[in-house]
């Protein structure tokens, strides 16, 4: 027998599906004003990262002094134990001590890492402690998932800036920094709107605020003008008109190759489609040595990042 549902039964369904996708453009509007109002706040220089070490921002400043001491730096590490800890871990590891020879005390520990590498390794100090605020417990695993990312990314990044003018610790730097707009994106939204966070729409609208959204937050933190401009156009797939790559070329491509590596083994990059690859001299064969290279290291900079 078959099942004829009543006339009542039927604008019963209908009215629910009416009232459902009623709420759900109105929590997309309001999903579109809370991104809209933060990217506004940003632009205008205010930037609130709740759960975010200061030290960490002194640090940062600091690095950014032309005239900054290495005792100057040593003093601000010196406040935050913790800090001290890693960066005496990231100095003596793998990824980042090719010598082998181990350091014991912080100003041979910051002479070896140098700047570029120093606020590396703060940054992910910082991340590190978001990850484990009891404030952000409702965000932890997508922050992991972030952080893991941005690791990827910045293995890909070093790998690649060997072929260019760009260092490697710059370009490392660069892509351990390239979802930072998410990051905030993501804290800000733990208390800026219940369980905004977690729907999917939300999540899927980030991808297209985060790189401006990031790209202010690091002019604010008073980060290089290079390293801003490629994290703002990290998704610019048909940048061209300079005769030479740069540092966004570099992080262009390896955020597509990041993504590669979720694909199946033997799928093919897709090179033609985005311009920063030809302006990089990379073709499909290239692609798979680039991230031989930088999977090999994901292991030594995950145990020197701490995660």
């Amino acid at each position: 027998m078959t099942n004829v549902a009543s006339p009542t039964a039927g604008r019963r369904i209908a009215s629910a599906t009416a009232t459902s996708a009623a709420t759900t453009a109105e929590e997309r509007a309001a999903a579109l004003c809370f991104l809209g109002n933060l990217a506004q706040e940003v632009s205008k220089g205010t930037v609130n990262l709740p759960s975010f070490p200061e030290v960490v921002m002194r640090i940062r400043r600091a690095l950014g002094q032309p005239n900054v001491t290495l005792a100057e730096i040593v003093k601000l590490v010196g406040t935050e134990p913790r800090l001290a800890a890693r960066l005496l871990q990231v100095a003596n590891s793998a990824a980042f001590n090719s010598s082998g020879k181990q350091v014991t005390d912080l100003p041979c520990a910051i002479t070896r890492l140098g700047h570029r590498q120093v606020q590396s390794a703060v940054m992910a100090f910082a991340v590190n402690q978001l990850r484990v605020a009891p404030a952000l417990r409702s965000i932890a695993k997508p922050l992991n998932v972030l952080w893991q990312q941005s690791i990827t990314v910045a293995a890909i990044c070093r790998v690649i800036a060997r072929r260019t003018k760009f260092g490697p610790d710059e370009a490392f730097l660069t892509g351990l920094l390239h979802g930072i707009g998410r990051l905030y994106i993501m804290v800000r939204s733990v208390g800026g709107a219940e369980k905004l966070h977690l729907e999917r729409y939300f999540v899927e609208m980030i991808a297209g605020w985060h790189p401006a959204i990031g790209k202010a937050v690091l002019l604010n933190w008073g980060f290089d003008d290079a390293l801003c401009e490629a994290v703002g156009d990290q998704d610019d797939h048909d940048r061209c008109g300079r005769s030479e790559p740069d540092l966004t070329d570099v992080l262009v491509v390896s955020v597509v190759l990041a993504r590669e590596l979720q694909q199946p083994a033997g799928h093919a990059v897709d090179t033609g489609s985005v311009n920063s690859f030809a302006r990089l001299h990379i073709n499909s064969q290239e692609c798979a040595h680039v991230l031989r290279h930088a999977t090999y290291q994901l292991g030594s900079l995950h145990a020197a990042l701490g995660c």
